[in-house]
């Protein structure tokens, strides 16, 4: 259980307006951060199973980004954006 006193402070990002031609890169960032995630998971014991069971090392996301409910990659997107919102908010651009 963290600290009493801890409060999470993110970056401001809530002005940001990431541009729809990032839509794609964002989709793959997404997608990406899930490959990395289950790829750990998988290093460290954990495999497939319908329900999770944190004793036995089963997670039902242990599947490829587009078999995840949609509830999950809204989840990865969000964190995707969010990542791209603080680049841009850091004074960085986003450019091919």
């Amino acid at each position: 259980m963290p600290p009493a006193e801890y409060v999470p402070a993110p970056i401001d990002t809530s002005s940001i307006q990431l541009p729809k031609e990032i839509d794609d890169v964002l989709e793959q960032l997404a997608k990406n951060s899930h490959e990395v995630w289950a790829q750990q998971r998988m290093k460290d014991g954990w495999r497939y199973g319908p329900q999770r069971d944190d004793k036995q090392k089963i997670h039902p996301d242990l599947v490829p980004y587009e078999e995840l409910p949609e509830s999950e990659r809204v989840y990865d997107r969000r964190m995707a954006s969010e990542t791209l919102k603080v680049i841009v908010a850091l004074g960085y651009s986003i450019t091919k």
